[in-house]
């Protein structure tokens, strides 16, 4: 049995790193062709922040793979030999407290050099390293006192049902679904600062939009994301009462109104269409075939890897193995996302105007050095939005034949990019 775990997980990590080989090459490739949506000089960054990006990846799928090996053959029954795996749930809660922090100490390396090396060069890193910490200790604290409660309570449920599976899928389910509404007024706000927007003419106009789809939220507030990155973003958090608008104060500094009511619109677009209760749904739905599957491995499997079957060792090998199931779920779980982001870009281009949202998307590109291509196996597994320029296609408007170094130079009209773009086709 093992030889078959193994063997489907080496099968999974070398599809992990074709995947990210075909990626580097794919965008190599493309950088020395005629630039979209962005000038040459820019979309050269663009580029080179990708590949740079992608082969850290390829780095860590190479060391996930070796302590994936390390703890099947060698990790879990060394880990057993430290704790008296028949000692109950406080033995299998400290048993999986050394798993995963084994696994954070391995994979932080490939962290820091993420953020202060990759981001740093490329001008989006702002935190410090104090903050670093900062934040490293917060993140902390949450785990071992929460991930400690939510292992105790799911180890006494293995020790008490032979139904673990089914009773500890919908243990997790509802605990994913409390984070989702605790998440917006209780946990985000440990690690960022949350105010109200103070432009009441902005606010006026977000309010507006709510009400036409009769969305009713906590508020409307400006998150300080530029202490720690400069990218810009926007989201509805919460559910329920709590849900609320947050806005990024680096996006206010770079989007006008009109392209901030697109962009938001886009977002009441995944309200209006339920696509977050969908979202859930399809996370129950991978968590319970995961549960189902990893609650019924055989013995002999943990026999193999020198330990028994205990709840501590049960759920460390959930956790190790459902990365499997994740990845075969994930095409089908990005294709939805992706459909879901075309009805909500249509819906935001109603709310807020297509020429803004068009305006938005050229801006969010080019301020988050995102290049715009990707090779068709990276869009297909990892791609949980459509690529921009068939974002922009679905819009009515084709970002291939735009001389993107003359429209800089422009003065932009007040109707937007969009329009500007349309009279350069004619």
């Amino acid at each position: 049995m093992l030889q078959t775990i193994v063997a489907i997980y080496s099968l999974y990590t070398m599809m992990r790193i074709y995947i990210s080989i075909m990626q580097i090459g794919y965008i190599n490739e493309e950088k020395r062709k005629a630039p979209v949506l962005m000038s040459a000089d820019k979309y050269l960054v663009a580029a080179k922040y990708a590949v740079a990006k992608e082969k850290l990846s390829l780095v860590e799928s190479f060391v996930d793979y070796l302590m994936f090996l390390w703890w099947v053959f060698a990790g879990f029954a060394w880990m057993a030999s430290l704790f008296d795996m028949q000692g109950g749930i406080i033995a299998a809660v400290f048993f999986l407290f050394g798993f995963v922090v084994i696994n954070y100490i391995v994979g932080l390396p490939f962290e820091l050099y993420q953020k202060f090396k990759i981001d740093e060069e490329f001008g989006f890193n702002q935190m410090t390293p104090k903050l670093f910490v900062i934040d490293t200790i917060k993140s902390a604290l949450m785990f071992f006192v929460l991930g400690g409660a939510l292992f105790a309570l799911l180890a006494w449920i293995i020790f008490t049902s032979a139904l673990w599976w089914l009773w500890g899928f919908l243990l997790i389910f509802t605990v994913a679904v409390l984070v989702n509404v605790l998440y917006p007024t209780v946990i985000a706000p440990i690690f960022n600062k949350f105010e109200p927007i103070n432009d009441g003419e902005l606010k006026e106009s977000i309010t507006e939009l709510m009400e036409k789809v009769g969305l009713k939220s906590d508020g409307i507030f400006v998150m300080d994301a530029s202490k720690r990155d400069n990218r810009l973003n926007a989201y509805f958090g919460g559910l329920g009462k709590s849900k609320r608008v947050v806005l990024f104060d680096t996006l206010l500094h770079k989007l006008n109104n009109r392209e901030l009511l697109a962009v938001l619109g886009h977002e009441l677009g995944h309200f209006t269409h339920g696509d977050i209760w969908k979202n859930i749904g399809l996370m129950g739905l991978l968590l319970f075939i995961s549960f189902y599957l990893f609650g019924h491995l055989p013995d002999e499997l943990f026999i193999q890897m020198g330990i028994m079957p205990t709840a501590g060792a049960q759920i460390a090998v959930l956790m190790l193995l459902l990365p499997l199931v994740s990845f075969v779920f994930t095409p089908f779980m990005s294709y939805v996302s992706r459909h879901n982001e075309y009805e909500a870009d249509d819906f935001g281009s109603q709310m807020g105007g297509k020429e803004n949202l068009v305006s938005a998307l050229f801006k969010l590109v080019t301020e988050n050095k995102s290049f715009p291509k990707s090779h068709p196996l990276v869009i297909f597994f990892y791609y949980t939005h459509p690529p921009v320029l068939e974002r922009l296609k679905a819009l009515g408007y084709d970002a291939s034949h735009t001389d993107i170094d003359e429209i800089q130079k422009s003065e932009m009209p007040k109707d937007g990019i969009f329009t500007f773009l349309d009279q350069q086709e004619h």
